[in-house]
């Protein structure tokens, strides 16, 4: 289970915009043909891609199948709801998911606040205790981070599980008074696709047995046609710590712990979103001795908190604002409770690992000029660092290159010159003449083909084309607003017969003349008019010889036939013995 992939990619979708990477903190995404790839090695499970693509070609793994299977099987099922559910089912149905949820078949539902309230609670605690600065080890999505990259970090982490993962125990605590914990099983719902990681951790085996996102429950419910608007209201089985509800919003562990502070705190900071964690750390990790002075920071991966999390699209209607109105009015709503739990900080301990992202160790200097020259990048001032390919900077992508992360064909400079130079290249190898002019009909360039027609070099630039061809079926281009123009053409002093074709470029206020040279073809088809003319004469000479011939013939036939006649009838006659021959000399005819 712990090698399935979280975060998947549509390649149907995927449309080659680099902006998955260039919204990725750790830049966890390989390009290879195309298409952008999740490195799961280097993924921290922030789900920044899934919210930025726009194409939707990136997605977390569902796993509402798995929580459907537990209910079909007949499993008790427990749901720990992540306290940020009152953000995204505000209003009206803020009391009627409970019961949509007992509609798709779950026995025992509580929110994981009560978690959030042992999180905090633990976190204090180690606060006070320690004299270096605290980092808070809530979000998971921070813990992957500091594993994989900051790994100088690990020794400052709380060393306290997430509220999931607290809840959870919590709830075994409860139903193991019942029931043995392979009768039931524990899903958790919320915004999260780290939770689905830290889920399958091996250290956290049989707490949750699958996690779900805001976005997967929508679907499982229409899926089985349950509207919220016919629900009934409902409560839930266990009331969670009021205070607890703020936790999904930047400070809310703090607020959650009652640490007395404010906006200005030094000593206590609450920071969210990539840039202002990586800041911090490069701070406490810089000996400036502020590690002394600051006391906890509560990091939370997602910009503003768990209420921007990328299993919970934001809409248009609710916003970021609107998502933390909807907490704090949550949070305004419920008298305050005190956590019942009896806590031991060793119940709730969490461990952290070193993992190891396999890079070629090896990168050198040679190594890189070698990619940077390959897109034309031969001195520093073509390292233009546009962040176009989505790295910071011309170097950070050739080693990405190098690292088998990035395709050359990512810079778009790069791209867009070799667009021109192949267009140059087809415009200048062209049989055709091919001349450009400005507005008020200047030539701004011209082919070598259009040269070698009209007899012409670059002298003419910057002249008007009425210094080399009429420039009548230019002005009427000119002045028909855009419309093309196709015409042939006679030019006796270049010994020329040309079929133009002409059009304007409305936005760069250009006219484009395309020539065609046809004069061999148009001499060709006088020859062939006149051959057929001549082959049509001879043809009607060889008839009317045939037809005199055909006359003749029919003449001298007809004498023959007449004199054959007569004969045959002398034959007859000189057979018959009473009747001798009236004329002898005949046969001297």
């Amino acid at each position: 289970m712990e090698s399935d992939k979280i975060i998947l990619t549509s390649k149907a979708r995927c449309r080659d915009c680099y902006r998955c990477l260039r919204a990725c903190p750790v830049k966890a995404i390989k390009m290879k043909g195309g298409q952008a790839y999740v490195e799961e090695s280097r993924c921290v499970l922030c789900g920044t891609c899934v919210r930025e693509c726009p194409q939707k070609a990136k997605s977390i793994r569902s796993d509402t199948e798995r929580a459907a299977g537990y209910i079909k099987d007949g499993f008790y099922t427990a749901v720990s709801l992540a306290p940020s559910f009152a953000a995204i089912y505000s209003d009206w149905r803020l009391k009627r998911i409970v019961s949509a949820l007992r509609r798709l078949g779950f026995n025992y539902i509580a929110e994981t606040a009560i978690g959030a309230q042992i999180t905090a609670e633990l976190t204090a605690a180690l606060c006070g205790e320690r004299n270096k600065t605290l980092i808070a080890s809530a979000c998971p999505a921070v813990v992957n981070y500091i594993e994989k990259y900051r790994q100088e970090m690990i020794p400052a982490l709380a060393g306290v599980v997430s509220p999931m993962i607290a809840h959870a125990k919590a709830i075994i605590a409860k139903l193991s008074k019942e029931k043995k914990r392979e009768e039931y099983k524990i899903i958790f719902i919320g915004p999260c696709a780290a939770k689905k990681k830290e889920a399958e951790r091996e250290e956290f085996a049989g707490f949750i047995d699958a996690a779900i996102t805001f976005d997967e429950l929508d679907e499982w419910l229409e899926r089985e046609n349950i509207n919220l608007n016919e629900c009934e209201e409902s409560d839930f089985d266990e009331i969670s710590p009021n205070r607890a509800r703020l936790f999904p919003l930047e400070g809310g562990l703090i607020k959650t712990a009652a640490l007395e502070t404010d906006m200005l705190d030094s000593e206590i900071l609450a920071i969210s979103g990539f840039d202002e964690i990586e800041n911090a750390l490069e701070v406490l990790n810089s000996n400036s001795g502020l590690d002394s002075k600051i006391k906890i920071i509560e990091p939370l991966f997602c910009v503003k908190g768990c209420i921007n999390g990328p299993g919970a699209v934001l809409t248009e209607k609710s916003g970021i604002f609107g998502r933390k109105n909807s907490i704090i009015e949550y949070y305004g709503s419920g008298a305050a409770r005190k956590n019942k739990i009896k806590v031991s900080p060793a119940d709730f301990k969490a461990s952290y690992r070193h993992f190891k992202i396999e890079d070629p160790l090896d990168i050198s200097e040679e190594d890189i000029k070698s990619v940077l020259e390959k897109t034309g990048k031969l001195n520093i001032e073509d390292e233009l660092n546009c962040g176009a390919c989505g790295y910071n900077s011309c170097r950070d992508k050739a080693v990405a290159v190098i690292r088998g992360m990035a395709e050359l064909e990512m810079c778009m400079p790069y791209m867009r010159k070799m667009a021109e130079r192949r267009t140059d290249r087809i415009i200048e190898t062209s049989p055709n003449g091919i001349i450009i002019l400005d507005e008020k009909l200047h030539i701004i360039s011209m082919n070598g083909a259009f040269k070698k027609m009209f007899m012409c070099s670059e002298v003419v630039i910057g002249k008007r084309i009425s210094y080399i061809i009429d420039p009548a079926n230019f002005e009427k281009l000119s002045t028909r607003g855009g419309a093309k123009i196709e015409t042939i053409e006679k030019y006796p002093s270049y010994n020329l017969i040309c079929h133009e074709i002409l059009y304007a470029l409305s936005d760069e206020k250009q006219y484009v003349g395309i020539f065609v040279d046809i004069t061999n073809l148009e001499i060709n088809q006088k020859r062939l008019d006149e051959i057929k003319s001549k082959t049509v004469c001879q043809a009607s000479e060889l008839l009317e010889h045939q037809i005199n011939m055909a006359q003749q013939m029919a003449k001298f036939l007809g004498e023959y036939t007449a004199r054959g006649e007569e004969l045959v009838k002398n034959l007859m006659k000189v057979s018959e013995p009473d009747n001798p021959p009236a004329d002898r000399n005949i046969y001297k005819k």
